[in-house]
Parts: C-alpha cells; structure tokens; sequence
C-alpha cells in the first residue's frame, strides 16, 4: 500500500491552502491509502476540538468533516514544537491526534514508497 504523508502550515489565516492539504489527505484516505496528516505552524490550532469548524471556505468541504475522515482512516499528528508554542497539550488536543516531533516526520517521509505534500 502506498503512502501519502501531507504536512500543512496553513490555518485560518490562509483557508484555501489549509482547506486543500485536508481535502487531499482525507481523499487519499478515501482511496485507501496509508495516510499521515502534519498539523505544524498555525494549522497546530486545529488539533483543538470546535477550532476546524472556523474554517469556513465556500465551494468547499467543511474542514472539520475532512479531519474527521483522517482520524478515521488515517494518521494526524500535532508538531511538539508547535503545540508548545501556542500552550497546547495532549489532554487539550481532539481523541486519536498525536503529538510528535520531526524525528517521527523524516521517518514517515523516508519509508520506501511513501509521498509527501507540503502546504
């Protein structure tokens, strides 16, 4: 099985990037594939419950829906770093989001057959 590990830096302050990594993760997702979604920089807030329902981006599928399909079916992983930046903690983050450091990043990234997409 192929592997698609989507990384976004993206939050409310740019919709469309952010709405776009969600998309093409939960439609991987959706395809089967094994996939691993990196909340980093100001995409970290939406490891919080209620805060993807902010994003609201006509045409589009709702952000929260998209993340549900991930936790789903795939991986979604909150950078240490980022959410020590911004005070978040493990017992703040929603059900099955993980925190975790770039050490576990570079291991997704370089498992043999895997893809990666920045945002």
């Amino acid at each position: 099985m192929r592997s698609l590990v989507v990384k976004t830096t993206c939050g409310t302050d740019r919709p469309e990037a952010a709405n776009q990594a969600f998309t093409v993760a939960a439609g991987a997702v959706a395809s089967g594939a094994d996939v691993s979604l990196w909340l980093t920089g100001e995409a970290a807030w939406f490891a919080l419950p209620g805060r993807a329902a902010e994003l609201v981006l006509d045409h589009a599928m709702p952000l929260a829906s998209l993340l549900e399909t991930v936790l789903e079916g795939g991986q979604v992983t909150l950078c240490t770093q980022c959410a020590a930046r911004r005070h978040i903690t493990a017992e703040d983050v929603i059900p099955g989001i993980r925190i975790a450091g770039s050490a576990l990043f570079v291991e997704e990234v370089l498992t043999e057959g895997a893809q990666a997409l920045v945002y």
